[in-house]
């Protein structure tokens, strides 16, 4: 007879096409999630303009903080495997409300960086097909986006992977390359002014790193894949940590030699929106410029790819504990996959910075505030992550001392970002942000009360809502013993 592990491997009680994704597939779509190449090539003066000289800081509080917090997921992630992502960790570790509010901001933070990161593509290749002299709308260029990552997601999670990772690896191989050059151009100088800190104070770093938790995150993304992924007890855990830390090592590096490249410059990192485009130019090399800048472009589509694809997964099975309509919960009977969450995902996607254009918002704007609200999500969900795994770890009798310390660790870097954004009235350390950054906390805590309030309200109208999804994530659960024995 086989084991609930074997069987777990070669079907899925979901639907979905079972055991086809390896290790570096799996490890794609984090990669596509974080999309790495992003940050240098467009995004990096956003978070200059908060953090100055402390930017790589920021970075690197950020991988420290989400090393922590890859640690309190792979508790879970090493144990069991579905694809409902961390929402089904925190209804197992703290109970279906945590689990609920999981997993509103797991869906409203995978799709607003969708949105982000469309913005994203469509004001970078506007940019780019602009050269060609080819001047196409914005609403265009987010269609184009949306849907070809639609197509993609609905056809083929296969498909979908390889894709995502032959384009962000060849983005980062080319980024590394110019970096070098650039550095090179420099002497390979030791830049005192970032290393001292100058004119930067704790409030900078701090609200700074608001925007560094959009671009790390996504990371957790892969333990969506906990159906397709092949010896998921194996791979997701890896993928998770290695993200972080690959991530991580990338934007502490090219942020400081782009942050030391624009020096001298008489121009504002913080005010351009192709940094190595330029950077490339006063090296010499700007063709290579503009292979970063189509790189680029094809990594913005693929992070709206990675991101339709975990937050259809995570909505698929909500559905199927009744919290969404019944149709999202169904899979295509050909590809295996979430078509109808999948469609209505990349609708959400489009929509929204759709009709942020329509009201003239620029796109390089828009971007940075959707990622600012898609943080909060993903600091939501990192805390409660940091806070199920010991006592999930106590439920199942193993836990120990440092796995509680790892905990309070990780909701500790969590609440740097969240004082950071939110600022302490009249200090000069942690000062309040401008609008309309001060405002976006507040948004997505009125977000969560709504989505909560509902909640408790159906788990009223339906108590046997709530006994349903724990039976149902128990069910999960129960197909994985031990990582020691798959």
């Amino acid at each position: 007879m086989k084991t609930s592990q074997e069987i777990s491997s070669h079907q899925s009680i979901h639907g979905l096409k079972p055991n086809c994704l390896s290790f570096s597939e799996v490890l794609a779509q984090s990669f596509a999630v974080i999309a790495p190449t992003t940050i240098p090539a467009s995004n990096i003066g956003l978070i200059v303009a908060l953090s100055g000289n402390g930017t790589w800081l920021s970075f690197v509080i950020g991988l420290i903080g989400l090393l922590l917090v890859s640690i309190n997921i792979n508790q879970f992630a090493s144990r069991s495997a579905s694809p409902g992502s961390l929402y089904s960790y925190i209804t197992k570790g703290l109970g279906p409300t945590a689990g609920v509010i999981c997993g509103w901001s797991l869906v409203l933070a995978y799709l607003f960086t969708g949105m982000s990161v469309l913005c994203g593509f469509a004001n970078f290749s506007g940019i780019f097909i602009g050269h060609l002299g080819i001047h196409p709308s914005s609403i265009t260029l987010l269609a184009i986006g949306a849907g070809i990552s639609w197509y993609a997601a609905y056809k083929d999670i296969q498909l979908s992977a390889v894709a995502m990772l032959l384009l962000e690896g060849a983005s980062l191989v080319l980024i590394v390359i110019l970096c070098i050059i650039i550095w090179a151009q420099k002497g390979f100088a030791v830049d005192m002014s970032q290393l001292t800190l100058s004119g930067v104070n704790p409030g900078n770093i701090a609200t700074g790193l608001v925007l560094v938790m959009f671009g790390f995150s996504g990371f957790e993304s892969a333990t969506s894949l906990g159906d397709e992924a092949k010896k998921p007890l194996r791979t997701i855990p890896r993928a998770v940590m290695g993200s972080v830390i690959l991530a991580g090592l990338f934007f502490v590096s090219t942020t400081y030699i782009e942050v030391l490249g624009f020096s001298g410059t008489g121009v504002s990192i913080a005010e351009t929106e192709e940094p190595l485009g330029f950077l490339s130019q006063q090296a010499g090399v700007g063709f290579l410029g503009e292979l970063v800048g189509l790189g680029a472009l094809f990594s913005f589509f693929s992070c709206i790819l990675g991101s339709i694809n975990p937050a259809a997964r995570v909505a698929f099975l909500m559905a199927r504990h009744g919290l969404f309509h019944a149709s999202l919960g169904n899979a295509h009977s050909a590809n295996r996959t979430p078509h109808v969450a999948l469609t209505m995902c990349s609708l959400l996607t489009f929509l929204i910075p759709a009709i942020m254009s329509f009201f003239h918002i620029k796109l390089f704007e828009c971007m940075g505030y959707l990622g600012s609200i898609c943080s909060y999500g993903f600091l939501t969900v990192y805390i409660l992550i940091s806070v199920a795994a010991p006592v999930y770890l106590y439920k199942i009798k193993k836990l120990r001392p440092i796995d509680v310390m790892f905990s309070i660790l990780a909701v500790g870097f969590m609440m740097i970002p969240i004082v950071g954004s939110v600022g302490i009235p009249g200090n000069s350390l942690f000062p309040v942000p401008e609008a309309p950054y001060n405002n976006f906390p507040y948004l997505f805590l009125m977000y969560l009360v709504a989505t909560c309030g509902w909640f408790l309200i159906k788990k009223q109208r339906s108590p046997h809502l709530v006994i349903g999804m724990q039976q149902r994530v128990e069910e999960i659960h129960a197909s994985f013993t031990d990582r020691d024995n798959y």
